[in-house]
């Protein structure tokens, strides 16, 4: 048994083994010994069976197991004896000679190995990086307000259309009799819009349904049917005007506000001012906080200035993803993927050099402000405690949930360390310009 090491660059190595016929030989012997005493076969006793006939049926089986063990057992030996972090798992080298599986045969194997750079950097407060903070406006604060009254507005009748609106139409032909159905004005080619804009509740008038809607899908609604029944359905028809609605906005009353921030919460209309201020002012701040996050762990990448075997990640990455993944795929994903590997390898060196760790009560957080975050997104943002209990507790029994959130930890963490550390250059910025920031 003989292993060579080429050392191709300084993180890539090749490793060339050597496996000799006497290498491998009482290991295949015990393999097909295990497999005789186990063996069944029609005419002999259990454990009885002929050595040759266990040969002829198990031994390039058994051969390959053998040579397999000594390639897995000298592997293993090589990464933990080399002091080296390798990345991903060795590969068979592309230059890997042709294998004949013949026993008596020596046998040469190449595999690849990718080692992970060498991380090393101090942080101080000579290091700056950009803390933006946005402005309100006025603008800013009635866009919030009517957002959060039309979360709990409704439809209205109104006299006539705007592009917003939505008729209510009764349609029928010789093909087929509709009641009530609504035609978005959104919808709407704009060939046909200005004589749309024009009705009023009561009006008759000939449409054709494939000019009035471009879409497949919102001819079907119209006329309550499955698209592909579209077909067979004349699009002409006469049509009556039932009623013309808007969604509108919810009047700023305290069984709004109660609705919408928890009952007693607020009041008045003052006090819906000051508060669509602070959750305006707190959006912008989460937003804000978001950006130095990425801009933190942009800079620490930066400084890291991380080299990685690419190639060899590709292979890799192809390698166990072949059932889902073509190799072009992986190329049109890996720029993504990089940045995403060089900021684990930094976490990682910072977590190890803050001596941060990651305990239970940091996930069970973790998982409460997820489970609360997503309700939120749905505007459920009085939800109560035991609900969200129950959800983050389920996601802790979730073990590719639990992982998430240890990036996620890892990451708060890792920037809260390096907060207290570096400087800040702030800046003072407009949401506008704020968003337009790459």
């Amino acid at each position: 048994m003989n292993i060579e090491k080429k050392q191709i660059d300084d993180l890539n190595i090749q490793l060339t083994l050597d496996i000799a016929a006497e290498d491998y030989a009482p290991i295949k012997k015990k393999k097909l010994n295990e497999r005789r005493r186990t063996a069944e076969f029609k005419g002999f006793r259990k454990g009885m069976v002929p050595a040759s006939l266990i040969e002829r049926v198990y031994g390039e089986q058994c051969l390959g197991d053998a040579v397999n063990d000594i390639i897995s057992e000298q592997l293993g030996k090589y990464m933990e004896e080399s002091g080296l972090n390798f990345i991903g798992e060795p590969l068979s080298s592309e230059d890997q000679p042709e294998i004949e599986w013949k026993d008596g045969n020596d046998f040469t194997f190449k595999f690849d190995l990718a080692v992970s750079p060498k991380i090393d950097f101090e942080l101080s407060s000579a290091d700056k990086v950009v803390n933006y903070t946005i402005k309100s406006t006025a603008v800013a604060k009635e866009e919030m307000k009517r957002n959060m009254l039309m979360q709990y507005g409704e439809m209205q009748e109104v006299d006539a259309p705007t592009p917003e609106s939505y008729l209510y139409v009764d349609l029928e032909n010789d093909d087929k009799t509709v009641e009530n159905g609504y035609i978005s004005m959104r919808d709407v080619t704009e060939a046909m819009k200005p004589a749309l804009m024009g009705v009023k509740a009561g009006d008759k008038l000939e449409l054709n349904i494939n000019e009035v809607l471009e879409r497949e899908g919102d001819r079907a609604t119209l006329l309550k049917v499955k698209k592909e029944d579209l077909a067979g359905i004349n699009p002409v028809f006469n049509a009556t005007v039932v009623n013309i609605k808007n969604f509108e906005a919810a009047k700023p009353t305290p069984e709004i506000f109660d609705r919408i921030f928890g009952e007693g919460k607020v009041k008045t209309e003052d006090e819906f001012e000051k508060e669509v201020a602070n959750r305006l002012s707190e959006n912008y701040r989460q937003e804000s906080d978001y950006r130095l996050g990425k801009d933190i762990k942009d800079y620490l990448v930066k400084k890291a200035d991380l080299k990685l075997p690419e190639n060899f990640l590709k292979r890799w990455l192809y390698s166990i993803n072949k059932e889902k993944y073509t190799m072009e795929d992986i190329e049109k994903e890996f720029d993504a993927f990089l940045a995403d590997y060089k900021w684990q390898l930094v976490s990682d060196y910072l977590m190890k050099k803050f001596d941060l760790k990651i305990d239970r009560n940091d996930l069970s957080e973790a998982a409460h402000g997820y489970v609360a975050y997503q309700y939120a997104m749905y505007g459920m943002a009085n939800v109560p405690s035991n609900f969200i209990d129950e959800a983050a507790q389920k996601m802790l029994t979730d073990r590719q949930q639990v992982e998430r959130l240890s990036e996620q930890v890892a990451e708060q963490k890792v920037i809260a360390a390096v907060k207290d550390i570096i400087s800040f250059d702030k800046k003072s910025i407009s949401v506008e310009k704020f968003r337009e920031l790459k």
